[in-house]
């Protein structure tokens, strides 16, 4: 499939069309100037035709004709911008079990099956969010239950962090893993004691199951993606980078993007698993004027995530000194796909979560790139989130963004320590010695890893608590961000992050007038509330996308 560069309609229209001001008072608002630091104002004014913004301050003139709009007090920010989202995962995340809260795996098994009862056209149950760290036990769970509840579909639910899953025999028969299926590089098959599969499949194994299960349909595409549209929306939520978009999907964003039904900006990753690579380089960036769709990176897969002990790490882990973590891209073809990538142009974003691969993906970079290539292409580490502390003053010499999202820490904090040891915790989850260097963190959630609400992880990054106010006064707190710092991962610095700091993120007059009304005003409140806030409103480009109901 052919990428193409967008036309310049939509510019040729934003000439020709008079302009419509819009002059929104009486709101506490918040943006930053031309160098990153905050500002605040009373008044906004937009052009709903253009979507630009045209100015803000506290007395603006020269808007006497504009159409007038009462903000009724309300705190109005920029919009959010999550920095790595899975979009077409959220939505099909919406329209499945969801074991998020289970805390055992006998509750989780009594919400699949319930789900399963409640679903019986399904040709397979699929779910996702189970975590076996918030368990009794704390073990993997296994095939036993879920054959005694359901033996007659295959069963497939994704770990919290998408590295590792859980199935019954059914699934496994239908993908003929058995006691004789070898492991696949960079995936592990969990085994019982006599060698034979307990259902619990790791990184890469998860594949030899994954194609059997029926592809997504055209329609099943678009409707997954508008239900996962509508929810970002009403987090305040305008802009996503989707972090490795394989070819169908990018053709369902194009199709949507036609018919003008795309609400959020989509900053699009390739995957650079998907066969089509090569030719997606060839063809080069998708750029597009509106910024509603964009193409012009690539999402490169190192290791795995920490809970399923995937992630690569530089000594075994602390709890299990037999393992080290896996490549889910081996070393070689690392630096091959790396090597394609920048030699093409593509901004290179490669997911490194253990020690181990953060330092093998920087030496690349180092290799690979030289200093000019670097600082302008703005390659990032998506994760970054074990790193050996003297390798963090590398991403500041080598130029290369840290993408970074707060709730792992929260979510992790129940298990990194078990996982790694006191002495690794120096250089993970570390983003206050990543800014304090002058790197640029761009923040997001990784959902549908974690809940793709931008103010958890606001409140994660400026507390380092979960929302029950533990631990007593944070864990790791050294590395808090002020709350400006954490907002601006979220909108000026994730802006950056996608060459797009000069058209949204701080709304500056010319910027796309995208901004979030909210129900408090977030400096004015204890931090430990902030996970509470409520969004009342979404604009995109001056067009109001999301109204929360009375």
């Amino acid at each position: 499939m052919k990428l193409f560069t967008s036309s310049l309609v939509f510019a040729l229209l934003s000439s020709t069309v008079s302009a419509a001001p819009v002059l929104l008072t009486n709101i506490q608002g918040y943006g930053f100037d031309t160098k990153g630091e905050l500002t605040q104002f009373s008044q906004l004014a937009f052009d709903d035709q253009s979507g630009k913004v045209l100015a803000r301050g506290n007395q603006l003139s020269g808007f006497e004709q504009a159409k007038p709009l009462d903000g009724q007090g309300k705190t109005l920010l920029p919009g959010l911008i999550d920095g790595h989202g899975h979009v077409l995962g959220l939505g099909q995340n919406l329209n499945q079990v969801d074991l998020r809260n289970s805390r055992s795996e006998a509750e989780a098994v009594t919400a699949v099956a319930a789900f399963a009862k409640s679903q019986p056209q399904a040709q397979w149950v699929l779910g996702r969010g189970w975590n076996q760290v918030l368990w009794p036990k704390r073990q993997f769970p296994g095939k036993t239950l879920l054959d005694e509840a359901i033996a007659d579909k295959p069963v497939w639910l994704t770990r919290i962090d998408g590295h590792a899953g859980w199935a019954n025999s059914k699934a496994l028969a239908l993908a003929g893993i058995s006691k004789e299926t070898l492991d696949p590089p960079g995936g592990e098959i969990i085994r019982d004691a006599k060698g034979n599969p307990t259902g619990v499949l790791i990184d890469n194994a998860m594949l030899l199951l994954e194609k059997h299960i029926p592809q997504s349909t055209e329609d099943e595409r678009q409707a997954a993606l508008q239900a996962a549209f509508s929810h970002l929306l009403s987090l305040g939520i305008t802009s996503v980078h989707d972090a490795g978009i394989d070819a169908a999907t990018l053709q369902t964003y194009q199709q949507l993007k036609s018919r003008q039904q795309l609400p959020v900006r989509i900053y699009a990753m390739l995957s650079a698993t998907d066969p089509q690579l090569k030719s997606w380089l060839q063809a080069g960036p998708l750029l597009d004027p509106a910024d509603q769709l964009v193409v012009r990176s690539v999402k490169i897969y190192g290791d795995g995530a920490l809970g399923s002990r995937g992630a690569a790490l530089i000594q075994p882990y602390s709890d299990k000194p037999e393992q080290k973590g896996l490549f889910v891209t081996q070393p070689d073809q690392l630096t091959a796909v790396m090597k394609l990538t920048l030699e093409a142009g593509f901004q290179t974003n490669v997911h490194a979560i253990g020690d181990l691969t953060n330092r093998l993906v920087l030496d690349r970079f180092e290799q690979l790139a030289t200093d000019e290539q670097r600082r302008q292409g703005r390659h990032r580490v998506e994760h970054a989130q074990i790193v050996a502390p003297k390798d963090i003053p590398r991403f500041a010499k080598l130029h290369i963004l840290p993408a970074m999202q707060p709730t792992h820490a929260t979510s992790d904090k129940n298990m990194a320590q078990d996982r790694l040891g006191v002495a690794r915790l120096r250089g993970a989850y570390a983003w206050k010695t990543f800014v304090d260097q002058g790197s640029r963190i761009v923040g997001g959630s990784d959902f549908p890893v974690e809940l793709a609400n931008p103010f958890f992880g606001i409140h994660a990054a400026v507390t380092r608590q979960d929302q029950q106010n533990q631990p007593v006064g944070g864990w790791l707190p050294e590395q808090r961000l002020t709350l400006t710092q954490a907002l601006k991962a979220f909108t000026v610095d994730a802006a950056y992050g996608a060459f797009q700091e000069q058209t949204m993120g701080s709304l500056l007059p010319g910027q796309w007038a995208d901004f979030i009304l909210i129900d408090r005003n977030i400096y004015q409140i204890p931090a430990e509330q902030l996970w509470q806030v409520q969004v009342q409103q979404s604009w995109v480009a001056g067009q109001q996308k999301y109204q929360a109901s009375i």
